[in-house]
């Protein structure tokens, strides 16, 4: 038998409408006879950090197209045209430039591809490195990422740093990039199962990827661009092949495959499980057919023994773009600059149905009786005083409890968001500030509202029976908002931001905010009613 090198990744021709930042920082020298493209650090840094200043801030063209889409589908839910107006109006005010598509402006990830013939005149990682912390330091972005000082303690780095940076050797004369900002929401809906090759029938396979779907929830900001990957050498490439198929990285991949095992995009299947997707009726977020706007399937070499199978989305705040370095200059995808063209002439307040207007200044006892005539789904305007509070912050106040302390009052008298915001730009009263997901906070509410706290919650996603239990025993309510537009929140429904506990926790410390007709659906209620539950999440 001959040998031969086969790629597993055989992509195509490469497609992507590129602009040119500049022709500076490269050039071409001989060595041994061969040209060596040179590339100075200056060029990486100043690639990476134009990268993560145009993916916080705009979309591609195809993103926003699907998005139009939905409002011209006659089959699209009330709720589905709502979600997408939303997300397309908070496209446009991110696009500015000053307020970032959403609140969490990610992990910084990048994916290098260098060629054999290129050489980087000094690091590489350190290059990246300080592109990614440019962008975040220069931009009104988030830091997010918190440095273990022991096995429990940890401390936000305040500069959005470490990336994660991945660099391979590939082709020969050009430098290829994937930059992504991942947000916690959409990362924390990537799922590895070691399957069985049991699974390999059409039908055992279509139910499995049913059921496990389901469990995707709607935290992650729906509609999603869905990625499956069947198979794999090993686990870690199997996940990161869905990763990268999410960014439709793979979109050029063959979509059929052949003896010499490479890998292929299934588009049979991909409809197919789309198609399910759309009868799920979860919808974009709030119940519809738009649960995802596209399904990636990709089919691996596996050993005979192992059958890893992942699913992982990519959210609304669809974050990725690709960029090269060339012998003639440095070059990044160009995004959609202008999204307004995309937003059709209908009248927004006209989407979504009917709408109940809540009074967040009226005591607790006088919310939650308006609130108890509604039923799940009821579409709602917020206007007045919030309480915002997650993860660190409920861990304190717990600590706080079962040390003997009281509840603070603000926990009892307002309803809690969880949410953390961005920095907040100049001549602006809040940074993006978007729901965050609500799950994370589940272990708390029966012991909360067990002393009179979080009675009303607001944030995004499914939520555990736990939750639905705890506010049937106390009387509660959670309220889902719209996760995904953060930029047209902070623009037009928060008035005011101010620190009330735990500076030090930074975006996670206590806020107290006012909103003006912030938008809410009823997702629990006070009688055990769970929207959600109705559709057989898992």
């Amino acid at each position: 038998m001959s040998f031969q090198v086969n790629k597993l990744f055989p992509l195509g021709k490469d497609e992507t409408p590129y602009r040119k930042l500049t022709s500076d920082y490269v050039s071409v020298e001989t060595f041994k006879g061969k040209d060596v493209l040179m590339v100075e650090e200056e060029g990486i840094r100043l690639l990476t950090e134009q990268a993560f200043m145009d993916i916080n801030h705009l979309l591609r063209p195809g993103h926003l197209e699907q998005l139009s889409k939905i409002l011209d589908d006659e089959d699209a839910t009330d709720n589905d045209k709502f979600v997408a107006y939303d997300l397309l109006m908070n496209a446009n005010i991110s696009a500015s430039g000053i307020l970032p598509m959403c609140q969490d402006t990610g992990t910084g990830i990048v994916m290098g591809k260098k060629g054999s013939h290129v050489h980087v005149v000094g690091s590489d990682e350190g290059a990246i490195s300080k592109g990614v912390f440019d962008a975040y330091d220069k931009k009104n972005l988030r830091y997010s990422q918190l440095a273990p000082l022991t096995m429990f303690e940890e401390k936000n780095t305040a500069n959005n740093l470490p990336a994660q940076i991945d660099i391979f050797a590939d082709g020969e004369d050009e430098y290829k990039f994937l930059f992504i900002a991942k947000g916690g929401g959409s990362a924390n809906k990537t799922f590895l199962y070691q399957g069985t090759p049991a699974l390999l029938t059409e039908d055992r396979m279509l139910a499995f990827l049913e059921e496990k779907i389901k469990t995707l929830g709607t935290a992650a900001c729906p509609p999603y661009h869905l990625a499956i990957t069947i198979g794999g050498l090993s686990a870690e490439l199997n996940m990161k092949t869905t990763k990268l198929a999410s960014a439709h990285y793979y979109d050029t991949l063959p979509t059929k495959g052949s003896e010499t095992a490479h890998a292929f995009r299934d588009l049979e299947m991909e409809e197919k499980v789309h198609k399910m997707t759309q009868q799920m009726g979860i919808g974009a977020q709030f119940g519809g057919k738009y649960f995802c706007h596209d399904v990636r399937v990709i089919r691996l070499p596996r050993h005979g023994a192992s059958l890893p199978i992942s699913i992982g989305v990519s959210c609304s705040a669809d974050r990725q773009c690709v960029g090269k370095i060339t012998k003639d200059g440095i070059y990044l995808e160009e995004l959609e600059a202008n999204p307004a063209k995309y937003l059709p002439d209908v009248d927004g307040e006209e989407l979504g149905g009917d709408v109940v207007k809540i009074d967040l200044n009226k005591p607790m006892a006088e919310q939650l009786a308006q609130l108890t005539k509604h039923p799940t789904k009821t579409r709602l305007s917020l206007s007045g005083p919030l309480i915002v509070a997650r993860d660190l912050a409920h861990a304190k106040i717990r600590a706080r409890l079962e040390a003997g302390e009281e509840l603070p009052e603000y926990f009892k008298n307002h309803p809690i968001y969880y949410a953390g915001p961005a920095k907040t730009p100049e001549g602006y009263a809040s940074g993006s500030f978007g729901p965050t997901t609500a799950g994370r906070m589940d272990s708390f509410v029966d012991q909360f509202q067990s002393f009179g706290g979080s009675m009303i919650m607001l944030a995004k996603g499914n939520r555990s029976k736990a939750v639905t239990n705890a506010c049937k025993a106390h009387g509660g309510f959670y309220l889902g908002s719209i996760g995904g537009p953060a930029a047209r929140l902070a623009q037009d429904c928060i008035k005011k931001v101010e620190c009330v506990e735990y500076p030090e926790l930074g975006m996670e410390a206590v806020w107290r905010i006012e909103v003006e007709d912030f938008p809410a659906f009823i997702v629990v209620d006070d009688k055990g009613n769970d929207f959600f539950a109705e559709l057989n999440l898992g």
